[in-house]
């Protein structure tokens, strides 16, 4: 059975079998650290129970059990309510491969959308590669549209171009009349987003 908890400091010594995946952005120790500190309600980890080798050991109670790490999802409120820009943001969502395709990355956006929702956003936003059109899929079948592209946002390596990302979103209940989702007419560059 799944369990969802919220992500510990001692998690971050525990999800390298999700963020050695290609597709997931990486941040160093001081990121999490701070998403943890600030906004840890948007902090949520999956854990199933198993005997495999990538599992880690979990002491709790004194008893010892065998957990895996199967995904998490990081986000944060941000923007501005007079302007109508308050939102929850979804900076990372990561399944481990060996567990996609079961719903569990749509069951981490509902529950981050409901603590937007709890806090008053205007809608829920999120970057995703171009090229990732798996991703891009899975949102709009979860009810996100692009907002805008945004262009070289995504740093290349090894001498290749900078990737564009596709800005989504999905209005929430307060956005009666989705004005938060209009998308606009042209790119834009990472140095003018709010």
């Amino acid at each position: 059975m799944t369990t969802l908890r919220a992500f510990t400091c001692d998690d971050l010594f525990r999800f390298n079998n999700i963020n050695l995946d290609p597709l997931t952005e990486t941040y160093g120790i001081p990121f999490y650290l701070q998403y943890l500190a600030h906004w840890p309600e948007y902090f949520i980890v999956a854990e199933a129970p198993g005997g495999e080798l990538m599992g880690y050991t979990r002491y709790s109670g004194g008893a010892a059990a065998l957990m895996l790490c199967v995904f998490t999802v990081m986000g944060k409120a941000e923007g501005s309510v007079a302007r109508e820009e308050w939102h929850g943001h979804v900076t990372a969502l990561s399944v481990a491969p060996e567990f996609r395709r079961l719903g569990l990355a749509a069951k981490l956006m509902e529950l981050l959308e409901e603590i937007s929702e709890k806090k008053g956003g205007f809608f829920v936003d999120l970057f995703v590669r171009v090229s990732n059109q798996v991703a891009v899929n899975m949102y709009k079948q979860l009810g996100y549209s692009v907002y805008r592209t945004v262009l070289e946002y995504y740093s290349a390596s090894s001498g290749e171009p900078d990737e564009d990302a596709y800005d989504m979103r999905k209005a929430l209940s307060r956005d009666t009349e989705k004005k938060s989702v209009i998308p606009l007419p042209h790119p834009v560059r990472p140095e003018d987003i709010e």
